[in-house]
C-alpha cells in the first residue's frame, strides 16, 4: 500500500487562490470537493494529502511534521527558522512582497539606515527611551537592526494597521509587509534606503527529518518539483513553426543557425512538405520546429523571414522537462544525499 504524505498551503489571505492557480498550471490542481473542509487531494500525485492551514501555520504544521511538505509565503519562514526546516524552493514565482523599514515622512533627516542608527541613538540620549517599533516581524526587525548597529530599540507587537501605528502614538516607525508603499504612503510613512529586511515570494518548505527518513517521500518531492521546474522551464519559451523554402533540409538548418536567437534548445527540427495544393512552382519546402526564448519572439519571426519562412505559428510551451530536476538536484545537496 502506498504510503500518504501531506502538503500544507494556505486556506485564505493573499496567497491562497494564487497558490492553487500556480499549481493548477504546473497541472498539479487540486481538489477540494468541499469548501467548508480542511482537506484536499492532489489528483496527479495520489501519495499527497493536501492541509490548508493560515499562512503562518503552515510552518509551524511543517516543523512538528504534521504535514510533510508546505506552501507558504518566505517571509514567514524567515521569521520563524528552524533546524527542521529545509527550503526547497524558495521563488515560485508569485505573492511577491516586501518587509520593510518605513518612518514618518516627517523625519526628513532620515533617509537610510545609517541615519535611522542616529535617530535610534538620540532617542535614548534626548528623550531617555527606546524609539518604539510596530511589527509583527519581530525576529526578523530585531537581526535586521542588530546588523545595522541599532540597538536601542523596544518592539511593538501589533496587529491589523500597523502603518496606522506612528499616527495615534502607538509606536514611533514600523516594519512591514509592503508590495507597492501605497498603504504606507497613505499612512504619511516613507521606506528608507537599505530597509529591506527581506524580498519574498511563495515558496516550497519541507520536513527535514522526515525527508531523510523516508525514501517515498523524497520520490514524491520529486515529482512534484519535476512539474514545477517543467512548467516554469516553459514559461520561458514559445514553438515556433514555420515553413521555410529550400533545397536541403541542411541549406535550411545553416540558414537557422546564422542567428543565435533561432538555434533552439538544441537545435531546428526539419520535415519536407508534401504540397497537395498544386503549387507547381518547382520550389522545395520544408516544415521547420524550433524552442525559442518569448523575449526573443518577434526577432525570431523576423530571422525566419529574411531566410524565405512564412506561415509563422508561435504556440507558448507548457512544460520544458530537463534531463532532471535542478531544484531537486539542489534538495539532495541541502539534504547532503548527493
Amino acid at each position: 500500500m502506498t504510503q500518504r504524505f501531506t502538503i500544507a498551503m494556505p486556506s485564505k489571505g493573499a496567497i491562497s487562490q494564487p497558490t492553487q492557480s500556480f499549481l493548477k498550471q504546473c497541472g498539479l490542481k487540486v481538489s477540494k470537493p468541499n469548501e467548508r473542509q480542511y482537506v484536499g487531494t492532489m489528483p496527479a500525485i495520489p501519495s499527497l494529502g493536501v492541509l490548508f492551514q493560515r499562512v503562518k501555520d503552515v510552518v509551524y504544521k511543517v516543523v512538528d511534521g504534521t504535514a510533510h511538505l508546505g506552501i507558504t509565503g518566505y517571509d514567514v519562514v524567515h521569521e520563524n527558522p528552524h533546524e527542521n526546516l529545509v527550503i526547497i524552493h524558495d521563488k515560485l514565482g508569485y505573492g511577491h512582497c516586501s518587509l520593510v523599514v518605513a518612518v514618518p515622512e516627517a523625519w526628513v533627516d532620515v533617509q537610510n539606515m545609517a541615519d535611522l542608527a542616529e535617530i535610534a541613538l538620540d532617542f535614548r540620549e534626548r528623550k531617555g527611551r527606546n524609539i518604539r517599533i510596530a511589527t509583527t516581524f519581530t525576529h526578523s526587525t530585531r537581526e535586521f537592526l542588530h546588523q545595522h548597529s541599532i540597538h536601542h530599540f523596544s518592539m511593538v507587537k501589533a496587529d491589523g494597521a500597523i502603518e496606522a501605528a506612528p499616527t495615534i502614538g502607538y509606536a514611533d516607525m514600523v516594519v512591514d509587509l509592503t508590495q507597492t508603499g501605497t498603504t504606507l504612503r497613505e499612512n504619511h510613512l516613507k521606506m528608507i534606503e537599505g530597509g529591506t529586511v527581506t524580498d519574498s515570494q511563495a515558496c516550497l518548505i519541507g520536513n527535514r527529518e522526515a525527508l531523510l527518513n523516508h525514501p517515498e517521500l523524497l520520490d514524491t518531492t520529486r515529482i512534484m518539483l519535476e512539474y514545477i521546474d517543467a512548467a516554469q522551464n516553459g514559461q520561458q519559451y514559445y514553438q515556433l513553426t514555420i515553413d521555410v523554402q529550400g533545397e536541403a533540409p541542411e541549406e535550411v538548418a545553416r540558414k537557422i543557425a546564422s542567428n543565435p536567437i533561432t538555434r533552439g534548445l538544441l537545435g531546428p527540427t526539419i520535415a519536407p512538405i508534401y504540397s497537395t495544393n498544386g503549387d507547381d512552382s518547382g520550389k522545395i519546402w520544408h516544415t521547420v520546429n524550433i524552442i525559442v526564448g518569448n523575449k526573443k519572439l518577434l526577432e525570431a519571426v523576423e530571422h525566419m523571414r529574411s531566410i524565405g519562412g512564412r506561415h509563422a505559428i508561435a504556440t507558448p510551451v507548457h512544460y520544458v522537462f530537463l534531463d532532471q530536476s535542478p531544484t531537486y538536484t539542489r534538495l539532495l545537496e541541502k539534504l547532503d544525499l548527493a
